[in-house]
């Protein structure tokens, strides 16, 4: 079991990673003098799979306790859903001295952090991820938030957890293409930081894809000391932070052309290769260096099928991209592992190049 804390000025927490791990959801409130009365939101999934498990560890919880269901899904990341959560909350008489945790992946996550950040102004949440990438992502840093209007995470808030329990035995029930969908966030943290990590997952891509324990503890692990240490220097996202988004404008893009219809990662493997092209053809990144990593991303098939799509169309929604501005996209896009530049404004004709260079890349 390892602990990782994450030493922010306001709100620091703690993350734990290790396997079997759900009974110390009663300890860490009582360790950490949390509110007790308990409102759990999880995927209706996890609840599927695992709520027997969940409940026998909740059965003797000496505080009120309510236990919702949301539905499981990108779509489902929607007014209607937090309109729901916060009926919820009034109908069982929930008040501000309620802690919501939330059990799923990052919609779970996202939706509960958000419903926590504004029911009665904010009350104390916790994380306990169920997927890959919730864990290695979404579960730390705070980001929270709901889709609207056919634009992903458009409303939203930063609002740190109390705690998040990473509980590897969730993810031994995970499907493959969920393991994917978490490696395309592994894949970008190993660009982001230095040469140790890249090929700490070069070694372990294998092991990680059959959840082997200890690689699995390791990675998770390294991924959340380096979203950490980005999110103390940089909270809000006004500079450092955004190097997070590596390969997130184009991977936007795709999900919301296919109405979400794609994992979250999966995308992120498809945007990270756009963003190694973008790069190439800009100038920033070396021949060899694109050789090298697309090679290596090139392991990593994504799994859905992205040719053939409007690219103006695709070109269009990128507009909407929230980390634009002045109407003008812009691109975190990688020149070598740890050289990360951000804000970058790309033609039009060089952003559909890239679309069009990208098709067929993973068959």
């Amino acid at each position: 079991m390892k602990k990782i804390k994450i030493p922010l000025d306001i709100n620091p927490y703690e993350v734990t990673v290790g396997s079997d791990i759900l009974q110390l959801i009663s300890s860490e409130i009582k360790k950490k003098k949390l509110f007790n009365n308990l409102f759990i939101l999880i995927d209706s999934n996890v609840d599927l799979i695992h709520g027997g498990k969940i409940r026998l560890n909740l059965s003797d919880y000496p505080a009120k306790i309510a236990l919702v269901k949301i539905p499981s899904g990108e779509e489902y990341k929607s007014f209607e859903t937090l309109n729901m959560i916060y009926s919820s909350l009034l109908s069982e008489n929930f008040g501000r001295d309620t802690l919501i945790v939330a059990i799923g992946g990052g919609v779970t996550g996202d939706i509960s952090g958000f419903a926590a950040a504004t029911f009665m102004r904010g009350v104390q949440y916790a994380q306990i991820p169920t997927t890959l990438l919730a864990a290695v992502d979404s579960s730390v840093g705070g980001k929270t938030a709901i889709n609207f209007g056919g634009t992903k995470n458009i409303i939203g808030a930063f609002y740190q957890p109390k705690f998040v329990l990473t509980d590897l035995s969730f993810l031994k029930t995970l499907p493959k293409e969920e393991i994917i969908s978490g490696l395309g966030e592994i894949l970008k943290y190993s660009f982001l930081y230095d040469k140790t990590f890249y090929s700490l997952l070069e070694k372990n891509s294998e092991n990680l894809l059959s959840l082997e324990e200890r690689s699995l503890e390791k990675i998770i692990s390294e991924c959340i000391k380096i979203k950490s240490a980005v999110v103390v220097n940089d909270e809000t996202e006004k500079g450092l932070r955004k190097i997070l988004n590596l390969g997130h404008t184009f991977a936007h893009g795709y999900e919301s052309f296919l109405h979400y219809s794609i994992k979250h990662g999966s995308a992120v493997i498809v945007g990270l290769l756009c963003a190694f092209i973008l790069s190439r053809r800009m100038g920033l990144m070396s021949k060899p260096n694109f050789d090298k990593f697309s090679l290596f991303i090139k392991k990593f098939n994504p799994g859905f099928d992205y040719s053939g799509l409007d690219k103006e169309e695709l070109y269009r929604i990128m507009l909407h991209d929230k980390k634009n501005r002045q109407g003008k996209i812009k691109f975190v896009l990688p020149i070598d592992i740890g050289q990360i530049a951000i804000d970058c404004e790309a033609d039009k004709k060089d952003v559909l190049y890239t679309l069009a260079e990208a098709e067929g890349f993973f068959i």
